[in-house]
């Protein structure tokens, strides 16, 4: 499936608890911290990036970037900077959290808004009440285990889902 990008522009209030995020570190010196800083502060200081709940997408980051620092681990995950000035971020929850990109010295570089929404493409919700379902159709529609959904049927789809991924793991 291809994911769009698109950005959105809007204030969010910081309600992030930077020290309980997971933080990575480049191994390596980063280099050009100075021209980083400069390219960072071209930016607008709202940039941000929508991602559907479990997708991933690509992101770009300030060249010098040595720790990178997710607000709400719970609303997405982050991999540690890429050779290159990227990282990969992961929707988890739905939910908005910030990322900040710092340098070896821990400065800030760059802040943006990550907001995790639901799959938009190929998913059919049934509703049965107050009981909620969600479906998959890519083309044939199959049950998915989606934040949401009522329990017994969440229970039941991911239920079956995890006994299907332990028999191909068995040995």
């Amino acid at each position: 499936m291809t994911m769009s990008r698109s950005s959105l522009v809007g204030v969010a209030a910081l309600m992030a608890v930077v020290f309980a995020a997971p933080v990575y570190a480049q191994d390596e010196t980063a280099p050009a911290v100075a021209e980083a800083k400069e390219e960072a502060s071209a930016l607008p200081s709202n940039e941000s990036v929508k991602v559907q709940l479990d997708l991933a997408t690509v992101l770009r980051i300030p060249e010098g970037t040595y720790t990178l620092a997710i607000g709400n681990p719970a609303i997405a995950d982050v991999t540690k900077p890429q050779s290159g000035g990227f990282t990969v971020v992961t929707g988890k929850s739905y939910g908005t959290t910030n990322l900040l990109a710092l340098d070896s010295n821990g400065e800030k570089l760059k802040e943006m808004m990550i907001y995790v929404s639901a799959p938009a493409e190929r998913t059919v919700i049934v509703q049965r009440g107050l009981a909620r379902e969600t479906w998959s159709c890519s083309p044939r529609c199959e049950p998915t285990a989606t934040l949401g959904d009522a329990a017994d049927y969440f229970g039941a789809s991911s239920g079956q889902v995890g006994s299907r991924n332990g028999m191909a793991t068995q040995r």
